[in-house]
């Protein structure tokens, strides 16, 4: 119904955006670490939900992140909340590569997002991800590539000293957080000691 909003930010929180258009405050629900102004003049771009006893109205710094909101919206299992919830804890560039690359542990990092959730959007959202992706201009790079195989790498090495693979992907996960996963010696190093 909208596609945007635009005029003077008359409040902002980490979660929340008021917008005065026209001398009418539009409060929207914006994703944390969203790239709006404290003062002055903003353009939200905005979704509309309506429910029989509510209105909301989700506001975000640019058309794509929108658009990756609405494409979030398309998975069972997934309600504005959580969707909001997902691109406070990615931002568009990351959780692109997550979904294009099939990456349950990125996506599962996000408070809220449990595996077989992770597993659905990648399931309903690969190929719309990847068509935005190339839009945007951010097809997968080698050097992401390159570390998927590394963990996987690391994952291996893990097996062959004597882990379950579930543990070993864990403990590679984790040490994966913590150093360079472009070092598979350190990575390896990093998930023994846990």
């Amino acid at each position: 119904m909208y596609q945007y909003l635009e005029g003077d930010v008359a409040g902002l929180t980490p979660t929340r955006l008021v917008l005065d258009v026209g001398g009418v405050g539009y409060d929207l629900c914006v994703p944390l670490g969203s790239d709006f102004p404290a003062s002055g003049r903003a353009r939200a771009w905005t979704h509309l939900i309506v429910r029989e006893d509510s209105h909301q109205l989700f506001g975000f710094a640019d058309r794509e992140t929108r658009d990756l909101f609405r494409l979030l919206l398309s998975v069972r299992g997934v309600g504005p909340q959580m969707a909001l919830g997902i691109l406070s804890g990615l931002s568009r560039g990351p959780l692109l590569e997550a979904i294009v690359g099939g990456d349950t542990a990125q996506l599962t990092r996000v408070k809220g997002v449990g595996r077989k959730t992770a597993e659905q959007i990648l399931l309903d959202l690969s190929d719309k991800a990847a068509g935005l992706h190339a839009q945007l201009g951010a097809a997968p790079t080698p050097a992401s590539d390159e570390l998927k195989a590394n963990l996987e790498d690391a994952v291996t090495a893990l097996v062959s000293v004597g882990y379950k693979e579930k543990e070993a992907r864990r403990q590679v996960e984790r040490a994966a957080e913590s150093v360079d996963a472009g070092d598979l010696e350190l990575l390896v190093r990093t998930a023994l000691r846990g």
